[in-house]
């Protein structure tokens, strides 16, 4: 099935690396305009020119905007920019975010609201700001990343497992208020799937003495039923079908993408 994104504008946060690059690339290469957010902007220039690599022949358009998702006041300021430069936003991929987990009597109040903003609350005012247009154009596109441990948190989870599960109920509620308007609300669950966090840590003490590969077969070893750890763009090409027209009639749906691991379906 050739999925196809054409006329199609994507808004993605934390895009300028890991599964946020990947999703943009992926977009891009189905035709879609995408606007790629994260903070940094070296590295969103770095992944501006992926993504626009990637778009190849199309007649996709591609800019990146430096937002700090966290602050209410940036995503109002460069909400507006995006529209300014593209005139419709269709889809919006809620995916800035780290791994944040630790015993709960560690967690302070500053982690707390810290992880909050960055995972919740972007998303509550992105979506403040997008839904409206997405619903008059009877329209819409919205993916929430989230991990699996929204549905099956685990011992010294917090707070990102709370979050998550929040960003899980936000999801589901959305979904039902915006269906009638053909605006479909999905959430992708993460599990352990490749990116720029495992580089980094095998880096560290957990990966001493081990190639790259001999570190990741590691991780997988007895976690993960299919064997390995995903790849960015496996996990791109499930939100590219979400988004696209031939996942039209799906909505409220949480998917794991992890290879079997969660326990729960």
């Amino acid at each position: 099935m050739d999925v196809r994104m054409d006329g199609r504008v994507a808004l993605i946060t934390g895009a300028s690396t890991g599964l946020g690059l990947a999703m943009a690339k992926e977009f891009a290469a189905s035709g879609a305009s995408v606007a790629i957010l994260a903070r940094k902007p070296d590295v969103l220039a770095a992944a501006k020119t992926e993504v626009v690599k990637a778009a190849g022949k199309t007649n996709a358009k591609i800019e990146a905007y430096s937002c700090d998702v966290a602050k209410a006041q940036p995503i109002v300021d460069t909400w507006q920019k995006v529209s300014s430069d593209f005139g419709k936003i269709d889809i919006v991929v809620n995916n800035a975010g780290i791994s944040h987990a630790k015993p709960f009597e560690t967690v302070t109040d500053e982690d707390w609201q810290g992880d909050l903003d960055l995972k919740l609350f972007a998303a509550i005012r992105l979506l403040r700001l997008a839904l409206p247009g997405m619903r008059e154009r009877k329209w819409g596109r919205v993916v929430n990343v989230l991990n699996i441990g929204a549905k099956a948190p685990g011992a010294d989870s917090t707070p990102t497992s709370v979050s998550r599960a929040a960003g899980l109920a936000l999801t589901k509620a959305l979904s039902k208020e915006n269906a009638a308007h053909n605006v479909l609300v999905n959430a992708m669950l993460v599990g352990l799937i490749e990116s720029d966090q495992w580089a980094r840590r095998h880096k560290t003490a957990a990966g001493a003495g081990k190639t790259y590969q001999e570190f990741l077969d590691g991780m997988a070893k007895g976690r993960i039923p299919i064997g390995r750890m995903g790849r960015a763009e496996e996990f791109a090409r499930m939100a590219c079908f979400l988004c696209s027209d031939a996942g039209s009639f799906i909505t409220g749906v949480a998917i794991n993408v992890d290879g079997g691991a969660s326990p729960v379906v």
